[in-house]
């Protein structure tokens, strides 16, 4: 049986993610600063690294917490981390000065995919199991 340590080493960075994003979502006129064209294009490169950064987490801490087919972690990260930008979405929707936004939720999801297919190429090649 696998200690509560390992088990918060795997989950606490979920976790610290997940509400750094709810954080950021919670800011009501969030701006880089740049000219508004410029500042469109970073915050949407921003959802897609952010939302790739919580689907790797998610696959580790999955994979490394539960005995499950490799294609059913793959299916559950990419699931959750989309369950994730759509709630974050419906969370704008009660911020001040922001909305909830299907483009985003797109976006968050080519993170995902972004995400996944790393993952899965490494997976092919190196072999990567848990440990």
């Amino acid at each position: 049986m696998r200690n509560t340590y390992f088990y918060l080493k795997l989950w606490l960075p979920v976790i610290v993610w997940c509400s750094i994003i709810f954080y950021l979502s919670n800011i009501p006129y969030l701006s880089s600063g740049l000219e508004e064209t410029l500042d469109t294009i970073l915050r949407k490169i921003a959802h897609v690294v952010e939302f790739a950064i919580l689907t790797f987490l998610l696959w580790r801490a999955i994979i490394n917490s539960f005995k499950l087919d490799l294609t059913l972690v793959y299916k559950l990260s990419a699931i959750l981390s989309v369950l994730y930008a759509i709630s974050d979405e419906i969370h704008q929707a009660f911020v001040p000065f922001r909305g909830p936004r299907v483009t985003d939720v797109l976006i968050d999801s080519i993170g995902v995919v972004i995400a996944m297919w790393i993952i899965i190429r490494k997976n092919r090649s190196c072999k990567i199991l848990p440990k």
